[in-house]
């Protein structure tokens, strides 16, 4: 009874045919010392990583938050701050949030859009400025 996985002894090599030899053996791996069991890709190690709880302090209150919060926290008070790259980021996010594209891609933001997006943030300027002119009057 012949092996129904054997090569016919009038074998041809070519393209998709490698020599016989060369050929991995059956039950062997082509990538013996691979990826170990239980390692975690990029996304899965940044998302447990992201999870992790930290204390922070607001108002004068401790409370525990996730990374992912904290850093979210910090983003929109340096966009309040007044921090155009802060602020840019933080619109792309808001809008990613909303459906949009993934912040990051190049969006070019309609004549309307910007001019809304310039006021904003000269407010925000405005406010930060009037703010600092305020405790250094004390």
């Amino acid at each position: 009874m012949a092996d129904k996985n054997a090569k016919p002894k009038n074998y041809d090599v070519g393209y998709g045919k490698p020599p016989q030899k060369t050929q991995f053996k059956r039950g062997a791996s082509g990538n013996p010392h691979g990826r170990p069991n239980g390692s975690l890709n990029l996304g899965t190690a940044l998302e447990r990583e992201l999870a992790k709880r930290v204390i922070v302090n607001e108002n004068g209150v401790r409370r525990t938050v996730s990374k992912r919060e904290a850093a979210i926290m910090q983003l929109v008070n340096k966009a309040l701050s007044g921090d155009p790259r802060a602020m840019q980021l933080l619109l792309g996010v808001l809008r990613y949030a909303d459906g949009g594209p993934e912040p990051g891609s190049s969006v070019v933001l309609e004549e309307a859009d910007q001019q809304v997006a310039n006021e904003i943030i000269d407010e925000i300027r405005q406010s930060v400025k009037e703010s600092d002119d305020e405790t250094d009057d004390t």
